[in-house]
C-alpha cells in the first residue's frame, strides 16, 4: 500500500469514526474465513460496519474524535466495528459471538458517546432491550396516566348507572 493509498484510507476511517455513535475493538487471532463471514453477514444485518485496519492506521485515523479513547487497545490483531444507529444492536452481535465457544473472537473495549466502555460494560449495553423495545415501554408509560383518566371518568357515569338499576330493581320488587 502506498502513501497515498494510506492517506485515503486514515481520511476515509476519520469520517466513519466521526460519524459512528460507538465503535468496539475486537482481536478476531485464530478466526477462520466462515466465522469472520458469518461476524460480518450478521453484524451488516444490524447495520453495522466491521474492518479490520492497521493499529497505526488506526491510531492516526482516531485522533481528534471521540474514538481517540481507544488508542491504547490497538495492539495485536484488531477489528472495528463501526454502529452509526443502533450500539445495542451492535453489542448484541459481537457479545454474542464473542461468548460461543467454537470462536476465537474475543472483545477488547468500545467507545460509546464519546466514552471507553470496557467488556463488561459492552456485555451489559448488550443485555439492554432494543430500542424498539424501549421506545414501545416509554410510549406506554406514557400513556397511562390518560387511561387511568379515562377509566376513572368512565367508572363516574357507569356507578350512577348501577346505583339507578339497582333502584329500578328495588322498586320492581316492591
Amino acid at each position: 500500500m502506498n502513501k497515498e493509498n494510506k492517506q485515503q484510507l486514515v481520511a476515509e476511517m476519520h469520517d466513519k469514526l466521526l460519524r459512528a455513535q460507538a465503535a468496539f475493538l475486537a482481536d478476531f487471532r485464530g478466526m477462520n474465513v466462515g466465522q469472520a463471514t458469518e461476524l460480518r453477514n450478521e453484524l451488516r444485518k444490524a447495520g453495522v460496519e466491521f474492518k479490520v485496519v492497521k493499529n497505526t492506521l488506526l491510531d492516526i485515523a482516531s485522533k481528534g474524535t471521540d474514538k481517540e479513547a481507544l488508542s491504547p487497545y490497538y495492539a495485536g490483531p484488531t477489528a472495528i466495528a463501526l454502529s452509526y444507529d443502533d450500539p445495542v444492536a451492535a453489542a448484541k452481535v459481537l457479545s454474542k459471538f464473542a461468548k460461543d465457544a467454537t470462536n476465537p473472537f474475543t472483545l477488547k473495549a468500545g467507545v460509546l458517546t464519546g466514552k471507553a466502555i470496557g467488556v463488561a460494560d459492552i456485555q451489559a449495553l448488550a443485555d439492554m432491550p432494543s430500542r424498539e423495545v424501549l421506545l414501545g415501554r416509554l410510549l406506554g408509560t406514557l400513556q397511562a396516566p390518560t387511561s387511568n383518566f379515562v377509566r376513572v371518568l368512565a367508572a363516574v357515569p357507569g356507578g350512577f348507572v348501577r346505583a339507578l338499576d339497582a333502584i329500578r330493581a328495588q322498586k320492581d320488587g316492591q
